[in-house]
């Protein structure tokens, strides 16, 4: 019975898929939602949980109700910090001094009725040892320097293009003046030669 209701209908969570982490920085974990209704603080729960595996259970570490608690798990201690404003209807946390072990799925639960149904969502957080590889940037430096070099070529061509159509324009105006001079010349001419 529970699929008789469109699912869209309900509270919608919005929460990035993955999220890459250098080891020992801080790190935001984003998680906002929309809802049809205003978040009232007596009625409204948030539940932030991780799992280690997609097999594990899920640990609770971060919850509210009727205001933000810290679940101290041994795994965090104190780097979970609570960054977000249930109130605008963001329910962000920050992971400082990100380890290793920090790796893993978060989990963002919102319930904020009368919304009957539950929002869900889901991040993936890998913790990178280090920078990208150097190769990566070698290959951007080599693609930006061909970029680079292309767009330059092309400027060149089209300020080329640009001066030799100037030249071409001021040729034209000097050979219009020119006639013009010339008519002119000739148009002056033919009176004189009326009066002999």
């Amino acid at each position: 019975l529970h699929s008789a209701a469109p699912p869209r209908l309900g509270m919608e969570v919005m929460a990035p898929a993955t999220i890459n982490a250098l080891n020992g920085s801080s790190v935001k974990l984003s998680c906002t939602f929309n809802s049809c209704y205003k978040v009232e603080n007596k009625q409204f729960s948030l539940n932030w949980t991780y799992q280690e595996c997609s097999n594990c259970s899920e640990e609770l570490f971060l919850q509210f109700r009727t205001k933000i608690m810290n679940k101290q798990l041994d795994r965090f201690g104190n780097r979970v910090e609570f960054t977000g404003n249930p109130a605008k209807y963001d329910v962000s946390f920050t992971l400082k001094n990100v380890q290793l072990e920090d790796e893993g799925t978060y989990n963002c639960y919102v319930l904020n009725p009368p919304d009957r149904h539950r929002g869900h969502g889901k991040i993936s957080l890998k913790v990178l040892t280090k920078e990208p590889p150097k190769h990566d940037s070698t290959v951007a430096v080599i693609v930006g320097a061909s970029v680079g070099g292309f767009l330059a070529v092309v400027i060149l061509v089209l300020m080329v293009v640009k001066c030799v159509r100037r030249k071409k324009q001021q040729r034209l105006n000097t050979d219009d003046q020119k006639t013009e001079e010339e008519g002119k010349t000739d148009g002056e001419g033919n009176p004189e030669e009326g009066t002999k």
